[in-house]
């Protein structure tokens, strides 16, 4: 169990690990797995289950049946095998860094920013 919110674990395929990010897409998959494997850690991801859905009512006779839902977009449960990891800490901690040799900044993590600029500390940005 969570100590907190910022601080998960659980079993992904077996491997006690850190979660990172929950229902992320494959693009933000991508990312984390290139960034947290350039960082030593040993990234594992899961496909989410999907969203739970209310059955929907029957209709009444004469009425024709509502369209079925939408398909759940594909999404995954993203960890390490670190289960001591929390993101939170490694981003504002300082302890990742990007390819180019630079700190990874919460703008850059959240991908907001294509380049990790670590000269101006994010307290201080506009």
């Amino acid at each position: 169990m969570a100590i907190n919110k910022n601080h998960e674990f659980e079993e992904l395929n077996g491997v006690k690990c850190g979660i990172v990010e929950k229902n992320v897409s494959p693009a933000r998959l991508a990312f984390l797995k290139e960034l947290l494997e350039f960082n030593g850690y040993t990234v594992v991801a899961v496909p989410s289950p999907p969203p739970k859905v209310a059955a929907a009512p029957a209709p009444k006779e004469g009425e024709p049946a509502p369209p079925p839902p939408p398909p759940a977009p594909e999404t995954y449960t993203v960890g390490v095998s670190d289960y001591t990891f929390n993101p939170i800490n490694a981003v504002y901690g300082r302890l990742l860094k990007s390819k180019d040799g630079h700190f990874v900044t919460p703008a850059y993590w959240q991908q907001k920013e294509a380049v990790s600029d670590d000269e101006v500390p994010y307290y201080e940005k506009k």
